[in-house]
């Protein structure tokens, strides 16, 4: 965990073209949404949960399951098991002629009585390969053929294993290097701690598998098993990933995973650092605010010329050190600031003096370079004076400290502002050493959903900012920036958390709208600004408005709960137990 903690040193970087400050809100259009229904010969196969899963974790592993997979690879293709232990595939090519789903692959009804057995689940790995759970333990690999051809050819089995305690498949990857093809699939599991005394008595295993395809000459290739590892950590993760070739993995979860096994061997954990130590350091540098600047004092060794000073700056990052030796200081700033307006002088031969100047006048920084920490603040005394001049209501007799406007308590806020504690982060785990490389704290950031966008690329997640909904696109062929906001919902993190009955929610791959169904009956969709035909003004500020977002929302022929959701970019495919509803997005 202090490992995890020694990595925190990265933050998202919003691309603020992508944001609209002038959002107002969405306008509610009476507009139907075409509906369309196909009615299931079998139940779908829904999980009861047992009594002895009673925890917190259990409700988001398995009582929140998605039972429907949306096919990334091919337009308006969804999948699902029924109680028959069947898979089945939905093309939708005409929403007036829905045929009935198609049988691709059966489990057969031995598959997995076991007493603790989970919702069979499918992964869609390549467009030609796919992973499945029995829900009994069984791991299968299957080679589907080109799946969109329409004619349903049936699935072939090229790997099964039993992999030990049930489990449902998180993600699955396939490629291919110096010839040999590999598979990555994660596993998900919820176990009983033998020795856990404190807490839910439960812990969640994470389990990478590699397995590859070993070809001998002029025979079939054999898939093996070739490495698994086991991560643990306390909370079921919001995102879980394996990158595209293999070489890391990605996850965002309320509390730390760190990796326990190997092969079934344990791993050594990392010593903790000596905070000891650590406290006792000298600061590396010493800095001072007022609201339009910085100043930066960083110690050197006696005896550095200017022209042995390496300095790069940006409006958003900083590099400071000596040439030959790694940098002093590195790193994003917390805020943007004038790279014209700034630079550096060296005092002393013995210290660099950096200047900034704040892009604008705002807030007080909290820290100059984000995640590091060997930098000591210096207050003035003005500054002193009026941090005390702040702090005295907590202490005088007046509770508001007789002013204006008095702080805001913790009464006032609403539900949907309650997000999980700091422990809440987003990780990239290096393949080779299976050591966090890059840490995000998500502390804020609630984690609304995550969705198949490129299915050459990781899934993109998406999460709150303040009342907007950013969606981020994995990119670990980049290390330097790992994560890229490719899209925004305006005003959606607010919407969503106004749901109390919310349970699936998600979005087009093309971004064109977001959409979030209740448990019941209810389908919200929340439509991307697009311009009005109509010249329309506002009321309030008497000026006309150009472009308007629409929401709609649909009320389901059913009284069934909602099971899966998915959206395609013309498309929302809702399945109860005994119907899948497809709805026509027009996106004209």
């Amino acid at each position: 965990w202090m490992e995890v903690m020694a990595a925190a040193n990265y933050s998202l970087k919003v691309n603020r073209d992508l944001l609209d400050p002038n959002f107002e809100s969405y306008r509610l259009s009476l507009d139907p949404i075409p509906t369309y229904t196909v009615e299931l010969d079998a139940a779908v196969e829904e999980l009861q949960l047992k009594d002895a899963h009673y925890t917190l974790e259990h409700l988001r592993a398995f009582g929140m399951f998605n039972h429907l997979q949306l096919d990334p690879w091919y337009q308006d293709s969804v999948l699902f098991v029924d109680s028959r232990g069947r898979v089945l595939s939905l093309s939708v090519t005409l929403d007036t002629a829905l045929g009935k789903p198609k049988e691709v692959f059966s489990f057969g009804s031995e598959s997995g009585q076991a007493e603790d057995r989970l919702c069979a689940s499918i992964s869609l790995t390549s467009a030609t390969w796919a992973a499945l759970s029995d829900g009994a333990g069984q791991l299968l690999l299957l080679r589907t053929g080109r799946r969109g051809d329409g004619d349903h050819c049936r699935w072939e089995v090229l790997f099964s294993d039993h992999m030990g305690e049930p489990f449902t498949i998180l993600h699955s990857v396939s490629h291919v290097q110096g010839g040999c093809h590999s598979v990555e699939v994660l596993l998900l599991r919820v176990q009983k701690e033998p020795l856990e005394s404190t807490g839910s008595g439960y812990s969640v295993s994470l389990e990478w598998v590699t397995v590859g395809g070993a070809a001998g000459p002029g025979q079939e290739k054999k898939y093996e098993v070739r490495k698994r590892r086991v991560l643990r950590g306390k909370s079921v993760p919001h995102y879980a990933a394996v990158a595209p070739r293999g070489e890391g993995l990605m996850l965002a979860a309320e509390k730390p995973f760190v990796f326990t096994h190997i092969d079934g061997r344990p791993v050594e954990p990392p010593p903790p650092p000596e905070l000891r130590e650590l406290e006792k350091a000298e600061p590396l540098y010493f800095w001072q605010q007022t609201a339009a600047d910085l100043t930066v004092c960083i110690r050197l060794r006696g005896g550095v010329a200017k022209e042995d000073v390496s300095f790069r700056l940006t409006a958003d990052s900083l590099s400071v050190g000596v040439r030959g030796y790694p940098p002093l200081l590195e790193g994003q700033l917390y805020a943007s600031v004038d790279p014209e307006a700034s630079g550096w002088t060296i005092r002393d031969s013995n210290s660099l003096e950096v200047s900034l100047q704040k892009l604008g006048e705002g807030p007080m920084w909290p820290e100059l370079v984000l995640g590091n920490r060997r930098g000591e603040l210096v207050l003035s005394d003005q500054q002193a004076a009026l941090i005390h001049d702040r702090l005295t209501h907590l202490t005088s007799e007046h509770p508001n400290g007789e002013r204006e406007k008095p702080p805001c308590s913790s009464q006032e806020l609403e539900d949907c502002d309650g997000f999980p504690d700091d422990g809440f982060s987003l990780t990239h785990f290096d393949g080779e050493t299976l050591s966090p490389t890059q840490v995000v704290n998500l502390g804020g950031h609630q984690f609304l959903f995550s969705v198949d966008v490129d299915p050459s690329q990781m899934p993109c997640l998406c999460l709150r900012h303040d009342v907007d909904a950013l969606v981020w696109q994995p990119r670990p062929d980049r290390p330097g920036d790992l994560w890229e906001h490719v899209a925004t919902f305006n005003a959606l993190g607010y919407v969503q958390a106004s749901k109390r009955d919310r349970k699936f929610s998600t979005c087009a791959p093309d971004f064109s709208f977001a959409a979030l169904c209740e448990c019941l009956r209810r389908v919200f969709l929340y439509r991307q600004p697009s311009p009005v035909e109509t010249v329309l003004f506002n009321r309030k500020q008497g000026r006309q408005v150009g472009q308007v977002a629409k929401q709609q929302v649909s009320s389901l022929d059913s009284d069934k709960p909602v099971l899966g959701f998915r959206a395609s970019n013309e498309r929302l495919f809702v399945l109860t137990l005994s119907h899948l509803f497809v709805l026509k997005v027009d996106n004209k």
